[in-house]
């Protein structure tokens, strides 16, 4: 995977805590703390987000348009 090289700010504090990781082990560098910490955050946006736009949806809209795609000649999809 190709990286690149950006400058952030972090607060003191949030450095204290990745540079203790560091050394505990958990990581081997700073860079690789916070790349995991940001595709964490990522992957929960975008779990989320999904959540939120199908939240969005009709059911009974989306019930109407499946059943309709779904019909081959006068079949129709049993009840649940």
């Amino acid at each position: 995977m190709s990286t690149t090289k950006v400058a952030i700010t972090l607060d003191k504090g949030v450095v204290k805590e990745v540079d203790r990781w560091v050394r505990e082990g958990k990581y081997p560098n700073r860079s690789k703390a916070i790349q995991e910490a940001i595709r964490e955050r990522i992957g929960h946006w975008r779990k989320t987000h999904l959540v939120k736009e199908a939240s969005k949806l009709n059911p009974i809209e989306e019930k109407a348009l499946a059943e309709e795609g779904f019909r081959v000649g006068n079949e129709v999809w049993p009840e649940y």
